[in-house]
């Protein structure tokens, strides 16, 4: 029993500090979370939106000074000002213009060329689910099809206030479904990503799926998409 009791407080703290075991050499492989550590604050990266357009890059303030993934083994060690996950030391910092919580550094692989981040020690809450999206302000919908063999490639633009309206409710009028499964008849689901630009710098970003014969995303659980979406963006 007292066994038992140490292995599970042993796997409790592994957990608990983000490491785990590989299976060769007890080694420990440490799960970073993409964060920049600058001028006494934690940034974390956003995943569910994108920078909008380069105009909103503002000054150079900074530079990364350490990467840790890669470098850092020791799961106690302490994140230090300077210090990235995934940025190479030399990645040049900017700010984002009129928005003092939010930093991007260059990403050739990101839409609109930066990654940006956002600062988790203001007491500012950031929200980019749908629910939060306020789509009375959508002035443009980008969409990219994620796995093309030439990568990220544009397949739709929608500029037109009609065909933005039509769009959105689509979204809107999707009929929630968790216990979705798509079929694999086809082999893997196409993938999307879907961008809504408004007067913000940051756009907002969701993804959607095809699996040969239903179209789904998830603005929180699985949703499933009306057929029509297809006008949208050219069906299969």
């Amino acid at each position: 029993m007292k066994k038992t009791r140490m292995l599970t407080f042993i796997l409790i703290l592994l957990f608990l500090s983000g490491c785990r075991l590989s299976a060769f050499g007890g080694q420990v492989v440490i799960d970073w979370v993409d964060f920049i550590h600058f001028d006494g604050k934690e940034y974390n990266g956003i995943h569910s939106g994108v920078l909008a357009d380069k105009s909103f890059i503002g000054n150079k303030i900074g530079t990364v000074k350490f990467k840790v993934a890669d470098n850092v083994k020791n799961p106690s060690y302490k994140i230090r000002d300077g210090d990235a996950a995934f940025h190479e030391k030399g990645t040049e910092i900017f700010q984002i213009k009129d928005h003092p919580h939010l930093i991007a550094v260059k990403d050739d692989r990101a839409i609109n060329g930066y990654r940006v981040y956002f600062s988790r020690d203001d007491d500012i809450e950031y929200q980019w689910n749908f629910k939060d999206m306020p789509i009375e302000k959508v002035e443009r919908i980008e969409i990219y099809q994620t796995d093309s063999p030439a990568g990220n490639k544009l397949i739709s633009k929608l500029t037109k206030s009609d065909d933005i309206n039509s769009f959105l409710q689509l979204l809107v009028d999707s009929e929630e479904n968790p216990n979705f499964q798509p079929t694999r008849g086809s082999g893997d689901p196409i993938f999307y990503e879907m961008f809504f630009y408004t007067d913000e710098p940051i756009a907002y970003k969701y993804y959607m799926q095809f699996d040969g014969e239903t179209y789904y995303w998830s603005p929180w659980d699985t949703s499933i998409l009306s057929d029509e979406i297809q006008t949208f963006i050219g069906g299969n």
